[in-house]
């Protein structure tokens, strides 16, 4: 079983612009190690969900900008973090996480949830494994929205990925300060909402997960998740539910990948796709207004 690690709740008090109230859900690795997953949960349980996913090394605190204007489409939000960071648990090691598991544990939380008639918003990491979710379980997506993100199935990457990845395979501690800090372009992103984004990892101890997403990234076709990323494009090649790309144009990790979606995924053909003038990777913090307008606008209409 897996040694794991839980960031005290103090960590996450007074953090700026964000007063969601903890959920928790405990679901159960294949090797026996129970997992606390973390989860906002905004709105009327009984009305469709917007489930907002993360990546890699944000938590849901990315989308609090976001949430009030969702919540005013009338439907339920839900933004569960990741395992590894934000409030959920945090396996203790690096060899603990792989793609694979990332995918079964949030496929155990969403069979946990019993959600239904999802409209599923994926950045970074939340798009590779939610967009594996869709693959795997389309009956209870709705509609689908991208943003920065896509599957890499061993066809190569950006410029800038191909550097990330490399520099991280040498990396001892996170360089969150940079990834974050150079990366936003909000100019309203301030040194107490870095501190946010530092408040799950009280040392280095609890960087793992962090700190192995950058070598997961199944960029090279000798990566172990590029069988299960080309196994899920062959059934994404057969949704046909609305899908809408909402991409950033300096982000330097997804430029171009948008076209990939829209070209292999039936419902993405005919969507009114934007590429968000201003929108970095970080797209939630650069652009929450524009994001939610286009959300809002793809529900109404799809």
């Amino acid at each position: 079983m897996m040694k794991v690690l839980r960031t005290p709740d103090a960590r996450f008090e007074n953090l700026p612009g964000y007063n969601y109230a903890p959920h928790y859900l405990t679901i159960r690795d294949d090797d026996g190690t129970e997992l606390r997953i973390h989860y906002i949960d905004e709105g009327p349980r009984n009305a469709e969900p917007i489930l907002l996913m993360h990546g890699n090394p944000s938590w849901c605190y990315v989308y609090r900008k976001m949430i009030p204007g969702l919540l005013s489409s009338g439907r339920r939000v839900i933004a569960p973090d990741l395992v590894g960071l934000g409030r959920s648990d945090k396996p203790a090691k690096r060899k603990y996480y792989t793609q694979a598991r990332h995918i079964d544990w949030m496929q155990k939380w969403l069979i946990a949830m019993d959600l239904q008639n999802i409209t599923l918003v994926c950045q970074d990491w939340g798009g590779v494994i939610g967009l594996n979710l869709v693959a795997d379980n389309p009956e209870r997506f709705d509609r689908v929205v991208v943003a920065n993100s896509g599957i890499p199935a061993g066809e190569g990457g950006t410029k800038a990925l191909l550097i990330w990845q490399f520099v991280m395979k040498y990396m001892p501690v996170f360089p969150l300060k940079t990834a974050m800090l150079r990366t936003v372009q909000a100019e309203d992103f301030t040194e107490k909402d870095y501190r946010a984004y530092r408040a799950p990892f009280p040392n280095l101890k609890y960087q793992a997960g962090i700190l192995s997403f950058p070598g997961l990234i199944p960029i090279f076709p000798n990566n172990p998740g590029v069988p299960q990323n080309r196994a899920a494009w062959e059934k994404l090649r057969t949704f046909t539910k609305p899908v809408l790309t909402l991409f950033g144009n300096r982000d330097p990790i997804s430029r171009g990948g948008e076209q990939v979606i829209i070209d292999r995924i039936p419902g993405a053909k005919g969507q009114d796709h934007k590429v968000i003038d201003g929108g970095g990777h970080f797209i939630q913090e650069d652009k929450p207004a524009e994001l939610v307008a286009e959300i809002t606008r793809f529900l109404a209409v799809s």
